[in-house]
Formats: C-alpha cells, structure tokens, sequence
C-alpha cells in the first residue's frame, strides 16, 4: 500500500494593529461590506486598504509619467506592474507620455527592457 503524505505551506503575516478613527458614514460603508462579503471587520478593512494603496500606487505612477517626473520603467515598478500591465493601464487611461524623438525612445525602451530581465 502506498503512502501519501500531503505537505501544506503556511505563510505566517506579520499583522500589525492599527487603531483609526472614521466617520460614521465610513462605518455605515464597511459594515454594509461585512455583510456582503461575510467577513470580519478586520478582514474587510485590510481589504479595502489593500486596495486603496494599490490603486494610490497607479494614480501616481500615471501622474508622475504623465508630468514627465519618472521614466515609463520607473513608473511601472512605482505602481508595481509589469511593463505590459502598466502599458495597458497607460493605453485605458490615454495617458501622453511620450516627449522624446525617436532615439530618445529606443533609449527608453532598452532600459525598461534591462530592468525587465534584471
């Protein structure tokens, strides 16, 4: 008879407490959530934290790349993308980003292409 042995890995999160205080319209929103989503009040704000830094991380890579302050590969890792993903949100979000002639551009690209491998 064979055995099988099932191995299980556990990722361990190091959760910190954070103690805010909301308006009451903010509370009325997440409990709605909670009962929604039938979770627990502290799943459900790690949630919506989680999502509210991720989206914070676009919205400024696109405002930086868009007034020129980062290179398309610096805003990519800012918004924590891959350069296609980034390229996609920059394309939905008609976003101007390109100010350089066409050597400038084929410098561009192969440092995003660098990072890319790196």
């Amino acid at each position: 008879m064979c055995k099988r042995y099932l191995l299980y890995t556990v990722v361990m999160l190091t959760l910190k407490p954070l103690a805010v205080r909301v308006p009451a319209e903010l509370e009325k929103e997440i409990l709605e959530i909670i009962k929604k989503e039938k979770l627990d009040k502290a799943t459900v704000v790690r949630n919506l934290l989680e999502a509210g830094i991720t989206e914070w991380r676009k919205q400024t890579a696109l405002e930086l790349l868009s007034k020129g302050k980062a290179t398309f590969a610096e805003a990519a890792e800012i918004a924590k993308l891959s350069l296609w993903e980034f390229a996609d949100l920059v394309k939905q979000c008609n976003i101007e980003w390109v100010r350089f002639g066409p050597e400038e551009v084929e410098k561009e690209f192969e440092e995003a292409s660098a990072a890319k491998r790196n």
